[in-house]
Formats: C-alpha cells, structure tokens, sequence
C-alpha cells in the first residue's frame, strides 16, 4: 500500500508540473478567453509560446536573438493590451470568422476607460488555436505586429 501512495503522489507531482505550454485551445473563443483572463482577473500571465502561433513565435524568438541583452526589443508593448500598462474592463470578441484553420476575430475592451478595438489572426495548428497576427488599426499610432517585426532595424 505504502508503494501504491508513494506512485500515486509521484504521478500527481508530474502532473501538475507540466509546463503551461501543454494547455490546448480548441476554439477561437477558448484561445482569446485564455489570453485576456489574467489581464481581466490580475493574475499571473502565462508565457506567450501558449498564445502564439509557431510562425509568430519564431518572429519573437528571432527579434530577441537581435537584441542586446537588457534592451526591450522590436515590441515594446504589449499587443494585447495595446500598451504597457493596464486595468481592463468590458472586454468581449464581438465578431468572429472561422474558415478551415483560419480565424479573424474583433475583440474589443476598455483600458483604464479608453476603449480599444483589435484584430486577430488566429491559426489552427494540429487541433490547437493560437494567435497569429494582432493589428490595431484605430489607435493614434495604427500596427500590425507582424509588420513591426518586418521593420526591425538591428
């Protein structure tokens, strides 16, 4: 018996010490609800490789392999917020378009009262849905985040 508990505690320690980037989104919705639930709830932040498509990932990694260590990087925001700092309310993914592994969504919120409206590219990869593009086209400073990478000078 004291074999058996000794496995069966073993066996719960792996379990809840799987990395976070095993979690799974198969809905769009699921996807943008995870995203934006630690903002909404003030609660620790997963790591972005959750989130993000691989492609997008990639830009990230790339971007940082450029970067002088302590320097922020070509994004020095955070495209999900719009900014860099945050107190959301409000939020909601009022329009969605699903075709095949492909996904635009409008998701919409207020930070600190400033209402913001983003688009997302959203790509189905092996069951799981992740962020491929974020673009904020009506903010004083219009982006598309892929872009910005596209115009990183190093």
């Amino acid at each position: 018996m004291r074999l058996f508990a000794v496995a069966a505690g073993l066996s719960l320690m792996a379990l809840l010490s799987l990395p976070a980037a095993a979690q799974t989104f198969e809905t769009p919705e699921a996807l943008l609800d995870a995203l934006y639930a630690p903002y909404l709830q003030d609660t620790t932040l997963l790591e972005q490789d959750v989130y993000l498509s691989d492609a997008l990932m990639g830009l990230y990694d790339a971007d940082a392999a450029q970067t002088a260590a302590g320097d922020a990087g070509t994004v020095d925001f955070d495209p999900v917020i719009a900014g860099n700092d945050y107190q959301l309310s409000n939020y909601a993914v009022t329009e969605l378009a699903i075709a095949g592994d492909y996904a635009s969504a409008t998701v919409t919120f207020d930070n600190h009262n400033e209402p913001i409206t983003l688009e997302y590219s959203l790509f189905n990869e092996g069951g799981n849905w992740q962020v491929d593009d974020i673009e904020d086209k009506g903010g004083e400073y219009p982006w598309q985040l892929t872009k910005l990478f596209e115009g990183a000078v190093y």
